[in-house]
């Protein structure tokens, strides 16, 4: 095939001002080819752009810019993206809290005005109506362009001292900081290499988790060798004590996190790399300097500590019960007891607060929480406002309230108080939406996958819908790592809805929907069913003509990503559009990056013969096939996604655009955000990745954004 000039050929040769959904040549840039070939148990793969996984060369940096050229040449030109942006900055233009947070005499939230980069920290004393809220931490201020967030915020226990965490340009990597509470000011104390971590105190200083200095690419060497360390404030760095490492394996993750009381320090240790889906568990008594194994073997069943209560532990687990459990465990006796057995509905979190247990149910993707004395005696249930989300329930023994937020599609994000005494929820903050949720409504239906399994979907629109088959329909999806869809308001889906658009949410295997045997269900061997499910949700929606497959768009981030380029390569007639974000697309080298080992768990590998048979069977890169019209795609992803390594989309879009770009009618471009990540690292970014999805969603479906 004739090469054309990397650089040069950036031009797009229709013009985009023609009718939209008409048919657009694209000469995409040209992608140097090499022959190199890796074998996998006999079968050679060839892997033409692997140079493109080098993130540091000018050549690639070339690249991106000539796809960039391109694409945004064909984005804007779409004369209506502009209006989409002020509709999503009028609709996402409204103040935001989080729940507060009490620490003594003050209490702690974020908020944001409405379009800030950044949420901003604050703290006031007191709850009541007109009390003053100082600012604690600005993160807007930390950089020229917004992209540096406050990751981590964790107050010692006297409330004097907090851990500070930053990232920049959207990387997984943070820097720690010590802020001291009574000044507001910064201490000398900066803790380096910071990933995979939270920051527990104990005493006068906190634990963390780290890597050693990466050799090479900062945001795509493989980590290795995950460390905990203990900083004393007012401190230097390498004066920091080495808690707990495992050179022998330098994959799995080390993290620690202290009980309310601080006695306890409890260690979790993962092993993913090696495909085991649980973790370890040790504590240790502070003063000691040695864990002590509560569970030493590293098995598909997770441990998580959630409380001490004078020498024994609760803990939540799925030892025995997909559905999960709380147990109580006896450091003396070494012995297990009961405490609150695993139901018919997965337990989704737990916490403690006031001398109460807060339980968490997922009910069909609804929550549902429940209230227990420290015995485990039912006392009561909190009810909430109707079918949807809610999180929070956290606090101190000491507390006689505690703050929740309850969400669904049509129901803007709420903050309530329930009062412990009375057993009473009231609202302690309403969003103040600009826009009428009683406008819009969700119903849940269950449609039937290839196998005849169940599937939840939550479909959301605007009152009035025909279902004549003509609405713009975005299907969402992920399906993978024991994550749950639940339901959740998005301003910047308003505007979507009030131009007749359908949104659609599908609770896939793979997910935590229905429990541990749900999720497995998803998991290696099993993939394909995720992705059946997938199929069978665009397939219901057309058949109940919410939609058709000229007006379907699909779309998904990270695994979602990953679901998206399969399905696309599977039944690319079934939708007109797909928007693959952030995707984990070659299935046979993802876990040579970063912590990409990580979801060996989750997809097994391709070191494994059976294992790489069904990876190389339905890996987005490498299953495009020529001659197939494939749908209108976006790919998005950006040049800091130190977790998804950048590498995936790129070397994918040059496949779509060699193998498949000639013959398509479709345009298959790829758009490459600079100081971003794995998701948008400032509210300008995302605002401009959504518009710029919207506009290619309906120019390619032949619609005008009223």
């Amino acid at each position: 095939m004739k090469r054309r000039n990397l650089v040069g050929m950036t031009l797009i040769t229709a013009m985009l001002t023609s009718a939209p959904g008409t048919a657009q040549k694209i000469n995409y840039p040209a992608t140097r080819q090499v022959d190199h070939r890796d074998e996998y148990h006999g079968t050679q793969v060839p892997d033409p752009y692997r140079w493109l996984e080098d993130d540091r060369s000018d050549e690639t940096a070339a690249w991106v810019k000539a796809q960039n050229d391109v694409t945004f040449g064909y984005l804007n030109a779409i004369p209506f993206k502009e209006k989409i942006f002020q509709d999503l900055e009028k609709a996402y233009n409204y103040p935001k809290y989080s729940a507060p947070r009490q620490k003594g005499e003050y209490f702690y939230f974020y908020k944001n005005d409405g379009l800030q980069n950044q949420s901003v920290l604050y703290r006031q004393k007191g709850l009541k109506d007109g009390a003053t809220a100082e600012v604690v931490l600005d993160p807007n201020k930390l950089s020229a362009d917004g992209t540096t967030r406050l990751t981590v915020f964790s107050l010692s226990k006297n409330g004097n001292y907090a851990v500070v965490g930053f990232s920049q340009g959207g990387s997984d990597w943070q820097e720690y900081q010590v802020m001291d509470m009574k000044t507001l000011n910064m201490l000398p104390d900066k803790v380096a290499w910071v990933k995979v971590s939270g920051a527990s105190w104990q005493g006068d200083g906190f634990y963390y988790s780290r890597y050693p200095k990466p050799e090479g690419s900062a945001l795509a060497a493989k980590n290795e060798n995950h460390q905990v360390f203990y900083h004393r404030v007012g401190t230097s760095q390498d004066q920091d004590r080495l808690v707990y490492e495992d050179p022998a394996n330098p994959q799995r993750f080390h993290t620690v996190r202290t009980t309310e009381d601080e006695q306890y320090a409890a260690l979790y240790v993962s092993d993913r790399g090696q495909g085991k889906d649980g973790n370890g568990l040790w504590v240790m008594k502070q003063g000691e300097s040695t864990f002590t194994p509560i569970v030493s073997e590293i098995t598909d069943f997770s441990y998580g500590l959630v409380e001490h209560l004078n020498g024994t532990f609760l803990i939540e687990t799925n030892a025995d019960a997909p559905n999960r459990k709380v147990v109580r465990y006896d450091t003396k006796t070494k012995s297990w007891q009961p405490f609150l057995p695993e139901k018919p509905e997965p337990l989704t979190g737990v916490g403690t607060a006031g001398g109460k247990l807060f339980a968490l149910y997922s009910q069909d993707v609804s929550t549902r929480v429940y209230v227990y004395d420290l015995k485990g005696k039912l006392e009561n249930e909190v009810k909430l406002p109707g079918l949807g989300a809610a999180g929070g329930f956290g606090g101190e023994k000491n507390d006689t309230f505690v703050f929740y937020t309850y969400t669904s599609f049509n129901y803007p994000p709420t903050i309530f108080r329930y009062d412990l005494a009375t057993k009473k929820s009231t609202v302690f903050r309403a969003p103040e939406v600009t826009f009428n949720p009683e406008d819009y409504e969700t119903k849940q239906v269950f449609y039937p996958s290839k196998d005849g399994t169940k599937v939840p979907a939550f479909i959301t629109y605007k009152k009035g819908l025909k279902l004549d088959g003509s609405n713009p329909t975005i299907l969402y999806g992920y399906g993978g790592f024991n994550v749950s869809l639940t339901p959740a308001f998005s301003p910047t889906r308003i505007p979507f809805l009030d131009q007749g658009g359908v949104y659609v949410q599908a609770n896939l295997r793979g997910g935590s929907e229905y429990g541990e045997k749900w999720h497995e269900q998803g998991m290696k061997l099993k993939k394909q069913n995720v992705f059946d499910d997938f199929i069978a949700a665009a397939e219901y929606l057309i058949q109940e003509k919410y939609t058709s497959p000229e007006r379907l768009a699909l779309q998904g981030g990270s695994n979602g990503g990953l679901l998206v380029g399969t399905v696309m390569n599977q039944r690319p007639e079934l939708f007109k559009v797909a928007l693959p974000a952030v995707g984990v697309m070659d299935m046979l080298r993802f876990h040579k990056f970063t912590i990409g080992w990580n979801w060996i768990a989750d997809y097994g590998s391709s070191d494994n013969p059976e294992e790489f048979k069904v990876l190389y069977g339905y890996s987005p890169l490498h299953n495009i096939k020529k001659g197939v019209n494939y749908p209108a795609t976006l790919i998005t992803t950006a040049d800091h996604d130190d977790r998804v390594v950048p590498a995936h989309s790129f070397k994918y879009a040059a496949t779509l655009q060699e193998v498949a770009g000639v013959g398509s009618t479709n345009p298959l471009l790829i758009r490459i955000d600079t100081n971003s990540g794995h998701g948008a690292s400032n509210t300008k970014k995302a605002l401009e990745t959504t518009a710029d999805m919207y506009a290619f969603v309906f120019r390619n479906m032949g619609l005008f954004w009223k």
